[in-house]
């Protein structure tokens, strides 16, 4: 199986795509430094062009949009100014958007699965404040996979969006609930069990539905 991870250079995505490795599936991975076998800034479609062109020919079983930021971290109200708006919608939602658009006949090819990360901080039945970038970022994430999946049903792509849970890494910090490994092997599960049947899924990463 040819998996595609974007963000691979830590956290999540590195963890993700050693157990792929490890069972013996192919992995490309990504990053905004030279760390991974493609270079790619997803917000640039220059770049995004390139991985394009490098990858042609090339079925994906599955795309993993893992990268994403969290620069609001710690703001209050007197916080998040425009240009912090703008630089995390252009990675967390922009950024999935053209990761698959530029993957879509490699997708196309293999009938493959595309996973988008989003997170619990999406769901507009816990509102308990702060974060309001972050948020409405992973909400709007969330309402793309939604969308994707109703529109690639017919080319067999299923979509599926994922709360990876609160994890210990340099994002979520070292009081966070499970670690890297868990929420790697719980994720794999789930993409594992991802299909036509389950598009369009919201699900925590130890299977449980999410509610929107």
């Amino acid at each position: 199986m040819h998996i595609v991870i974007t963000g691979v250079n830590r956290g999540i995505g590195r963890v993700l795509a050693g157990r792929y490795q490890g069972r013996g599936d192919r992995v490309t991975g990504t990053a905004r430094d030279d760390s991974a076998q493609v270079r790619l800034d997803v917000t640039d479609p220059a770049q995004q062009a390139e991985m394009a062109a490098q990858m042609a020919d090339q079925p994906v079983d599955l795309l993993i949009c893992n990268a994403g930021v969290y620069l609001d971290k710690g703001h209050d109200i007197d916080g998040y100014p425009a240009e912090m708006w703008a630089q995390t919608f252009a990675t967390n939602v922009t950024g999935v958007f053209l990761t698959v658009q530029s993957l879509l006949p490699n997708l196309r090819a293999a009938r493959g699965r595309i996973v988008i990360l989003s997170s619990t901080m999406a769901s507009h039945t816990r509102a308990p404040g702060g974060s309001y970038i972050y948020r409405a970022s992973k909400a709007a994430a969330l309402n793309l996979g939604r969308n994707l999946a109703t529109d690639l049903q017919a080319d067999g792509i299923a979509v599926g969006i994922y709360h990876p849970g609160w994890v210990q890494t340099e994002m979520g910090g070292p009081a966070a609930e499970i670690t890297t490994d868990q929420a790697a092997d719980g994720l794999i599960e789930r993409f594992d069990a991802l299909s036509l049947e389950t598009t369009g899924c919201f699900e925590n990463w130890d299977g449980r539905p999410h509610a929107y």
